[in-house]
């Protein structure tokens, strides 16, 4: 048992305060025990919680000391078969877990696949799919913009970055979507399902090569694997599912409910930029990050870390420290962790596109649809790891699609 274990002080990361106000929750474990917290994972399991940007900032920066291999973990024998966390530690082959230079290499790869893709072509892409999504229920005068819009559109532009056509796209984000709302045991088969799909994708781009994604990954220097593009294609497909969906959904809300942002709703653009800003600093959706791993014994924050301890990345509790969270409406200041930081942090140029996509998806809706109002109260996923909404009902003027 680790010291961790030992200290009763510890505090539960789980429960209803982070379903209801996190941020609040984020605020009393700094209070009580500063930038590093010894804290409970669900099933009691011991960790501790790095909630100061300093503090963060050099955990992400420092990938020798606090590793991204979690093999080290030295509390793997108190984690039961079925634990919820699982899926989010257990080693896979995938770049997010590599470290020194196979990470350097295989992130390099992803990072130069990525730049490939010209910028102010995926805005008009983004901006093709939300008219398509928009036409959909045009219509009807309401919508339930969560599950209709804002996690369809992601997807299929990260999908037509990985070359898939137009007709298999559908298909696709159908697939991802069933293996993150799915059962544990339903996931592994649309899983399956979807390596299979990925594997098919990567031999045609090796037969017929074409200027998308997994080309410039089969064609890079880095010489990759099947194993390796097929796992790093996942995680693309998976991150551009999850953050993005959630960063659209939560500027969503943010703009049609602070009168900030409202009043511009119906006279242009220039707050989108300023909202989608916002949400990062106060609603970002990660909210925290499994993991890193000490690789000796040290101290930080005031704690003493042992060898193999785990340290949870709080992302939003690191942008939320009172030391350097900016001023209330503050504009520009993009020093949030919300992609991480150093070498493990979301590759470059990742947060572009996804603000790409993101920001596109907005602002075709605001002019489409100018008069847009939420129709129930904004309600929260149950999640300590992501902040995302669960629903987000608006009514507007019903338009006629030709």
């Amino acid at each position: 048992m680790t010291d961790i274990a030992r200290r009763a002080e510890a505090v539960p990361l789980y429960g209803e305060d982070y379903r209801t106000d996190p941020a609040g929750a984020y605020e009393q474990i700094r209070e009580k025990h500063g930038p590093v917290a010894p804290v409970l994972l669900e099933g009691d399991i011991p960790a501790w919680f790095v909630c100061g940007y300093r503090e963060l900032h050099q955990v992400t920066s420092d990938a020798t000391l606090f590793a991204r291999d979690t093999r080290r973990w030295n509390a793997w024998e108190t984690v039961p078969d079925d634990w919820s966390l699982l899926p989010q530690l257990v080693h896979n082959p995938s770049v997010m877990f590599t470290e020194g230079p196979d990470h350097r290499r295989r992130a390099g790869a992803l990072s130069d696949a990525l730049a490939s893709v010209d910028q102010f072509e995926l805005a008009s892409l983004c901006e093709r799919i939300a008219d398509q999504m928009i036409d959909r229920f045009a219509g009807a005068g309401e919508a339930e913009l969560m599950s209709q819009y804002a996690s369809r559109i992601p997807l299929r532009a990260a999908a037509m970055m990985c070359g898939v056509p137009e007709s298999e796209a559908r298909m696709l984000v159908d697939d991802v979507m069933g293996a993150l709302d799915s059962s544990m045991t339903n996931q592994m088969a649309v899983y399956g399902r979807l390596q299979e799909e990925m594997q098919r994708l990567v031999d045609h781009k090796r037969a017929t090569p074409g200027s998308d994604v997994p080309s410039h990954l089969l064609a890079n220097p880095a010489n990759l694997g099947d194993e390796e593009i097929l796992s790093d294609l996942l995680v693309v497909l998976v991150q551009a599912h999850q953050q993005t969906t959630n960063w659209i959904g939560n500027t969503i809300g943010l703009m049609l409910t602070d009168t900030r942002f409202a009043i511009t709703l119906s006279g242009g653009r220039a707050s989108v930029g300023d909202a989608l800003n916002e949400v990062l600093w106060h609603d970002t959706p990660t909210q925290n990050y499994l993991g890193r791993v000490a690789t000796r014994d040290t101290r930080l924050g005031g704690q003493r870390i042992r060898t193999g301890d785990l340290l949870v990345l709080g992302l939003a509790a690191a942008n939320a420290d009172p030391q350097v969270r900016p001023a209330e409406g503050a504009v520009g200041n993009r020093a949030m962790m919300s992609f991480g930081h150093g070498e493990h942090g979301c590759p470059y140029p990742a947060p572009e596109l996804a603000e790409i996509i993101a920001k596109s998806s907005v602002e075709v809706l605001i002019d489409r649809l100018p008069d847009l109002v939420l129709s129930d109260a904004l309600e929260w996923r149950p999640s300590v790891w992501t902040r995302g909404l669960r629903r987000l009902p608006v009514t507007f003027t019903p338009t006629y699609v030709p």
